[in-house]
């Protein structure tokens, strides 16, 4: 247990140091309530519409999308830092087989792109 000791004073200092900021500025924050301050604020301009507004399945298949296609690029950084800083403990053979698997995914990624595209995912309407 004494190993912890430090790790965690280190965390109760923190709750605490966290805890006493948001309690004092709840409490000791000035309050000035007008009806401009509490009105909904959307990038300086007043909202327009309804806030419950039904979206287009399209929004949500492009942001899907999105985030499919980024997180996949996402993997590329851990296998281009083992790729180019070489492999522990492997040869060229290793080097080799990386470079296949990455060209399989990539080739993978590239069919599914090219298939939401042909589907027509990408054209806003």
């Amino acid at each position: 247990m004494q190993p912890y000791v430090p790790f965690l004073m280190l965390l109760g200092l923190a709750i605490v140091a966290a805890v006493t900021m948001i309690a004092g500025s709840h409490f000791l924050g000035p309050r000035r309530p007008t009806e401009v301050k509490d009105r909904p604020y959307e990038s300086g301009m007043p909202p327009l519409g309804s806030a419950h507004e039904r979206f287009s399945v399209k929004f949500y298949l492009v942001a899907m999308l999105f985030i499919v296609f980024d997180i996949e690029t996402v993997f590329l950084i851990p296998w281009a830092t083992i790729y180019f800083g070489g492999a522990p403990g492997g040869g060229s053979a290793t080097m080799g087989f990386l470079l296949v698997e990455m060209l399989v995914f990539l080739a993978i990624l590239f069919v599914g792109y090219v298939y939401v595209w042909k589907r027509g995912a990408f054209q806003w309407d």
